[in-house]
């Protein structure tokens, strides 16, 4: 590839990420229902006709944005999958952001339907994040710091489900501490004295 094909490139990637970036503001203002490709596209100072040559239309920008989310989290993690360790501080960026948080919450619940543009997004995010946390949790158990008479998926699913529930808590009353809550939840499952 050519030096000039290579900034071309760059250039996409990076007109992208800015658009990803309005787009996450415009959603957290106006919501999903508020939210028009032409109000992004204005707000990005381009013809909604543009916006079309790299989203299919809204629900596939939302899953960009929160796929988009999802990667900003592990790239603060050096790059690598969270560990169980780093709920808490995952929770607490969360809460610093509660308007990606929010519009996370909603995007999840509404993607169950069939057809919905996110389903399948949602679908393979829950199943790599049970895989990932199971396969954590196992090798905790293995060292003898997660108790082990639950099966590792079962407690995968026990702390994403508690992540979320809690995270749906903390958007209707933030004097929820999601990370004490999640640090309290990895403590029962805690092997140790």
């Amino acid at each position: 590839m050519g030096t000039k094909a290579q900034g071309t490139y760059a250039k996409g990637i990076e007109r992208r990420r800015e658009l990803l970036r309005i787009a996450a503001e415009v959603f957290i203002a106006e919501g999903f229902e508020g939210t028009t490709l032409k109000l992004v596209a204005e707000r990005a100072g381009i013809k909604e006709a543009t916006l079309f040559h790299y989203f299919s239309g809204k629900q596939d920008l939302l899953t960009a944005v929160l796929a988009d989310r999802d990667e900003q989290t592990t790239a603060r993690h050096g790059g690598t999958t969270a560990s169980l360790a780093d709920l808490p501080d995952i929770a607490a960026h969360n809460e610093r952001h509660p308007g990606l948080t929010a519009l996370f919450a909603v995007a999840s619940a509404t993607a169950t339907r069939q057809g919905h543009a996110a389903r399948d997004y949602f679908r393979e995010r829950y199943a790599w994040l049970i895989e990932t946390t199971a396969n954590d949790i196992s090798a905790a158990q293995s060292r003898g710091e997660i108790r082990s008479d639950i099966s590792p998926e079962d407690a995968a699913r026990i702390i994403i489900g508690v992540f979320d529930g809690i995270q749906l808590q903390w958007l209707y009353d933030p004097s929820v501490s999601m990370p004490a809550a999640l640090t309290n939840v990895l403590r029962l499952l805690d092997a140790r004295p």
